[in-house]
């Protein structure tokens, strides 16, 4: 297996710089492919403007290699539709999406809504909360997707450092600590149950490039287990030399408290438990505990254990498909 590892990492692992910008718009033209980029968004109304901005600029008026950009709105409390909009975005709410089947939180269940609102045959995935955004995040990772006829998904890797609050006006930036739920949970489970997948060094990264022909025939977690089972299944679907990755520098985005990750990282042991051993049942729920005025009180979370079914079993996806 580590064999077959090294390999891919030789075969399919990339750098933004290996493939030029003029390369990539060549391989869009001759291909006639269209490419969506959707910005899941829920309160980033201080990022969001920028990332569109600059996606917008160099990527749209600049060079002509993105033909949409959607923001979906999970629910923001504050301007980040207004934000978005103001920048050149297309935004859409989450529950105004397929209505028929209403919706639950969750990242997964907005990027599974994303498809019934997009058009382009390469659908690229970029977080919203990513400070000192630079567009090599979507050329990076939808090159490949438009000069590799065999790759069917592109994950952006990159340095991920974890800012230490406390130490300096603005803290100081520990290098490759920031991904703490893909060290402690996602890695070990890849290694000992899926060691195919063991070369991706940001499985959980929320950057990544597929084509729509791959993710409409996925299922999505709904909610922080959606990129695991997206490598998971695709592995299972379409085959190791299909997926690939590129590094695209430094990722530097807003960091969530302990118990936050200790509840990312229940949803992703629990994606990877269903993908193991479906229908087996151990706690779809976590307790954790923070200090009251009587001592520690506990607080239960749900632990995110719905899926959404490929989309292209959705009847109104198909409807619009065939339209």
């Amino acid at each position: 297996m580590l064999e077959e590892v090294e390999r891919w990492l030789s075969t399919r692992s990339w750098s933004v710089t290996d493939r030029p910008l003029h390369q990539i718009l060549a391989a869009k033209r001759a291909s006639g492919s269209t490419v969506s980029v959707v910005l899941p968004a829920l309160n980033e109304e201080e990022t969001v403007g920028e990332i569109v901005s600059v996606i917008r600029h160099d990527l749209m008026q600049q060079a002509p290699l993105v033909d949409e950009i959607v923001v979906v709105d999970s629910g923001s409390t504050d301007r980040t539709s207004e934000v978005a909009a103001a920048a050149g975005a297309r935004v859409v709410h989450r529950d105004a999406i397929l209505p028929r089947i209403p919706a639950v939180p969750g990242k997964g269940e907005v990027l599974w809504r994303s498809l019934l609102v997009t058009g382009g045959d390469i659908v690229c995935f970029i977080d919203a909360d990513l400070k000192e955004f630079s567009s090599d995040f979507v050329s990076g990772i939808v090159g490949p997707l438009l000069t590799e006829p065999g790759v069917d998904l592109v994950k952006a890797m990159y340095d991920r450092p974890l800012t230490l609050a406390g130490e300096g006006p603005s803290g100081t930036a520990a290098a490759g600590q920031g991904g703490r739920v893909t060290e402690l949970m996602a890695r070990p489970l890849l290694n000992m149950h899926w060691p195919q997948l063991a070369g991706f060094v940001q499985p959980l990264g929320g950057e990544y490039a597929a084509r729509r022909s791959l993710l409409e025939r996925l299922p999505f977690p709904v909610g922080y287990g959606v990129e695991l089972g997206m490598l998971v299944d695709a592995l299972h679907l379409v085959g190791l030399d299909a997926l690939a990755q590129v590094d695209v520098g430094v990722r530097i985005h807003r960091h969530q408290d302990g118990q936050a990750l200790g509840r990312m990282a229940a949803a992703i042991y629990r994606t990877a438990q269903l993908r193991l051993a479906r229908g087996h049942l151990i706690r779809p729920s976590l307790t954790q505990f923070e200090r009251g005025a009587d001592g520690f009180e506990p607080r239960t979370y749900r632990v995110d254990t719905e899926e959404r079914p490929p989309m292209a079993e959705v009847e109104e996806y198909a409807e619009r498909r065939a339209a």
